[in-house]
C-alpha cells in the first residue's frame, strides 16, 4: 500500500524556465498547447486526469451523451509533448513570495505561475440549499443529476402514493442562464418523446419542470431578445418558467422561495451562480468579487510572474466593468494569449494587452429550438441558430473521437428522439436517506 511518504511529484530538474499551470480547462489547455514550440518545462496540475467540455454536461445529465464522449485525457492530449509533466493533484496553496507551490505530496517551484482554477458553484453561503440540491459544473455532478432524474422515474412507477409521486415527477431548475435552459428543454422533450415509451404506467401530465430566475429575464448574460425567445421556446414545450423569483431554502423535500411559495421536490438543480475557485497564497486585496484581479496581460494584481485566465481572472476594462463573461471564449483567448506574452517575458520583449474578440453567444432549448447573439448586434433563433450551436459545438470538442461520438449520438437522436443512455450507473444516494441506504444495501446482496 502506499503511504504519503513514499509519494513526491516527482518533476525533472530543469535548466529551463519552469511554467506552472493550475487547472487543465479551456484556460490552461490551450495556454499549454501554444507553449509547446517553447523552450521551457510545462507543469500542469489538475485534480481530475482529463480536459471537460463543459457545455455539454447537461447532455451528460439528461442521459443524451456519455462521460467519455465529452472529456479527453491530458496525457493523450500532450503525448509527444516534450518536457510536458502532468500531475493528478490539487494544489492547496501557493507561496509567491518563494516562488512555489503546496500540494499534498511535496512542494514546486516555479518561474512562471498561472492560475487557471476556473469557477465552481456558488450557493450564496446556503448550507442547506449546497447540502440537497444538485449542482452541475463536474462531470461526477452530472452523473448524481443523471442518476437522480432516473432513479425518481423509477421510484414514481411502484409508489401508490400520489403526493409522493407528483414530489417525484417535479423538477425545479434554480438559474435561467444558458445551463438551466438547456437542462430544461431537454428534459421537457424526454418527457415528450422517451419517457412514455420506457414508463408507459406513468401519467407524465403529473411531470412539472420549473425553471426559477432571480433577475427579470430568461437568459441574463444574453440579448433581451434572445432571452424572449429562450422563453417562448421553453413554455412552448411545456416548461414554467417563474422570473424574480428566488430560493430561499431547500430541506430535500420542499423548495421554498423568498415569496414564501412552497413547491414539493425531491429534486433541485442548482444552476443559480457561480464563484472563483480560489486557493491559499492569494494576496486580500488581489481578489474581487470572488475572482483574481489581474492587468491587460493577465498578471494578477500585485504580484511578479503569477498569472490567471479564463473564469477566475477578473480583468476590469471599459468594455467588461464586470470583467469578461464567463464562457470558453475569454479563456481560450486569454490562453494563446499568454502564452505568447510568457515568450516575450522570458526574451525580455515588450508584452501587449488582452483584447477580446467577441464571437458571439448561443444557448439551446430543444430540437430546432436555439437562440444566438453574434457580432454586429445579430439576433437568431428557431432552426438556423439550432444548427450554428451545432456546429459551434462539434467544432470545439477536443479530440476526433468525441467528435465522431457527439456527432454520431446526435444523428441518431434526430430521427430516432431516442436517447441511448438512460442507465443507472452509480445510484446516488443521500447520506441521510435512511430507506434509501437500505434499498440499496439489499439490491447489492442480491
Amino acid at each position: 500500500m502506499l503511504t504519503f511518504d513514499k509519494l513526491s511529484l516527482n518533476i525533472p530538474d530543469t535548466s529551463k524556465p519552469r511554467v506552472v499551470i493550475i487547472g487543465g480547462g479551456f484556460g490552461g489547455m490551450n495556454l499549454a498547447k501554444a507553449l509547446r514550440d517553447a523552450d521551457v518545462q510545462v507543469v500542469l496540475f489538475d485534480k481530475q486526469n482529463y480536459n471537460g467540455f463543459w457545455p455539454l454536461l447537461y447532455q451528460v445529465a439528461t442521459a443524451g451523451l456519455e462521460p467519455d464522449a465529452i472529456a479527453e485525457p491530458f496525457r493523450k492530449m500532450f503525448d509527444g509533448y516534450d518536457d510536458f509533466h502532468y500531475r493528478m493533484v490539487r494544489v492547496s496553496k501557493i507561496d509567491p513570495t518563494t516562488k512555489t507551490i503546496t500540494t499534498l505530496i511535496g512542494d514546486l517551484h516555479y518561474d512562471y505561475l498561472v492560475i487557471a482554477t476556473g469557477a465552481k458553484s456558488n450557493f450564496f453561503g446556503n448550507e442547506q440549499i449546497q447540502k440537497y440540491s444538485f449542482p452541475l459544473k463536474t462531470i461526477p455532478e452530472a452523473l448524481n443529476v443523471r442518476s437522480q432524474f432516473l432513479q425518481c422515474f423509477e421510484q414514481a412507477s411502484v409508489t401508490t402514493d400520489p403526493e409522493e409521486r407528483r414530489s417525484l415527477l417535479t423538477f425545479v431548475i434554480a438559474g435561467a442562464g444558458p445551463t438551466g435552459v438547456e437542462m430544461a428543454g431537454s428534459l421537457a422533450e424526454m418527457r415528450k418523446h422517451v419517457l412514455p415509451c420506457d414508463y408507459p404506467g406513468l401519467d407524465f401530465s403529473e411531470m412539472n419542470i420549473i425553471v426559477v430566475e432571480g433577475l427579470g429575464k430568461v437568459l441574463p448574460p444574453m440579448s433581451d431578445e434572445a432571452g424572449q425567445k429562450a422563453q417562448r421556446y421553453l413554455e412552448d414545450l411545456g416548461v414554467i418558467v417563474k422570473l424574480n423569483t428566488l430560493v430561499d431554502s431547500y430541506d430535500g423535500e420542499t423548495v421554498t422561495f423568498k415569496s414564501g411559495e412552497q413547491i414539493k421536490t425531491q429534486t433541485l438543480v442548482w444552476a443559480a451562480g457561480v464563484t472563483g475557485a480560489l486557493m491559499d497564497g492569494i494576496p486580500a486585496d488581489s481578489i474581487e468579487k470572488g475572482r483574481i484581479l489581474v492587468d491587460p496581460i493577465n498578471r494578477v494584481q500585485g504580484l511578479t510572474d503569477v498569472f490567471a485566465i479564463g473564469d477566475i481572472a477578473f480583468m476590469k476594462l471599459n468594455d467588461y466593468p464586470k470583467g469578461h463573461p464567463g464562457v470558453a471564449q475569454p479563456a481560450i483567448q486569454q490562453g494563446k494569449h499568454l502564452a505568447k506574452n510568457l515568450k516575450h517575458l522570458m526574451k525580455n520583449e515588450p508584452t501587449t494587452p488582452f483584447e477580446y474578440f467577441d464571437k458571439g453567444s448561443l444557448a439551446i432549448v430543444g430540437r430546432s429550438r436555439a437562440v444566438a447573439d453574434l457580432p454586429g448586434k445579430l439576433h437568431l433563433g428557431g432552426f438556423i441558430a439550432w444548427m450554428a450551436w451545432l456546429f459551434v459545438h462539434i467544432w470545439y470538442l477536443v479530440g476526433f473521437r468525441s467528435k465522431l461520438i457527439v456527432f454520431s449520438n446526435w444523428i441518431y437522436r434526430l430521427f430516432t428522439y431516442q436517447r441511448g443512455t438512460r442507465i443507472i450507473i452509480r445510484p446516488f444516494v443521500r447520506k441521510d436517506d435512511k430507506v434509501g441506504q437500505e434499498i440499496m444495501a439489499h439490491n447489492e446482496m442480491s
